[in-house]
C-alpha cells in the first residue's frame, strides 16, 4: 500500500505531503498480452488479480490463470497464435508446457532471453499503467485495483499506444 514515488506540485514554501496508512499485506498482480497482425489494429488482453493477505487466496497468477488466459485470448482473435514469452517463472513449469505440447497446432511459443524486458513491449505498456497511476494516494487496495484495471481499459482501446510499446522494443513484425 505504500505509494511509489512520483512528481508532484505545491505552493512555493510548502512541501506537500500526502499521509497515506501503513504498508498492507495485500498487492495488486497483473497479467498481460499485446497482440500483433499486419493489417489490423494492435489489441491488448489482461487479468487483474487482488490479493487481500487472506490464507485461502493465492498471491499471484497461477499456471491456470495463464492458461485461461491464452484460451481467452484466442476466442477472441479465432486463430493461431504466435507467443513470444519472457522467462518468468511460471510460464516454464511442466502443467503450463503440456498445455503448449497438446494445442500445439494453434499455439507456437518462441522464449525471449533470460533476462530481456527491453524486447517484450508488454513491459511498456505495465510501464505506463505505473507511471499513470504514479501520483494516486490509495485509501485501499481495491481503489488501486480500480485503478489498474481503468487505465489498462483505456490502453485496450488506443490501438497506436500498443504499437508505441512494440515500437519501444525495436522488434518489427514481418509478415
Amino acid at each position: 500500500m505504500t505509494p511509489p514515488r512520483a512528481k508532484t506540485w505545491g505552493r512555493v514554501g510548502r512541501t506537500p505531503v500526502v499521509r497515506v496508512r501503513g504498508r498492507g499485506p495485500g498487492r495488486v498482480s497483473m497479467a498481460g498480452m499485446t497482440c500483433y497482425k499486419p493489417g489490423e489494429r494492435s489489441r491488448m488482453f489482461y487479468a487483474v488479480r487482488e490479493y487481500n493477505g487472506r490464507k485461502d487466496q493465492p498471491k499471484g497468477f497461477g499456471w491456470r490463470d495463464f492458461r485461461d488466459l491464452l484460451v481467452r485470448t484466442r476466442a477472441q482473435l479465432g486463430g493461431p497464435i504466435v507467443l513470444v514469452w519472457d522467462n518468468l517463472r511460471i510460464h516454464l513449469t511442466a502443467p503450463l508446457r503440456e498445455f503448449i505440447a497438446a494445442n500445439a497446432d494453434w499455439f507456437t511459443v518462441f522464449q525471449l532471453p533470460s533476462y530481456a524486458p527491453d524486447l517484450n513491449p508488454q513491459e511498456g505498456i505495465w510501464s505506463v499503467v505505473k507511471r499513470d497511476i504514479g501520483n494516486l494516494a490509495a485509501a485501499d487496495l481495491s481503489q488501486i485495483t480500480r485503478a489498474v484495471k481503468c487505465r489498462l481499459k483505456q490502453i485496450q482501446y488506443r490501438p497506436d499506444l500498443v504499437d508505441g510499446c512494440l515500437a519501444g522494443t525495436g522488434l518489427v513484425i514481418d509478415g
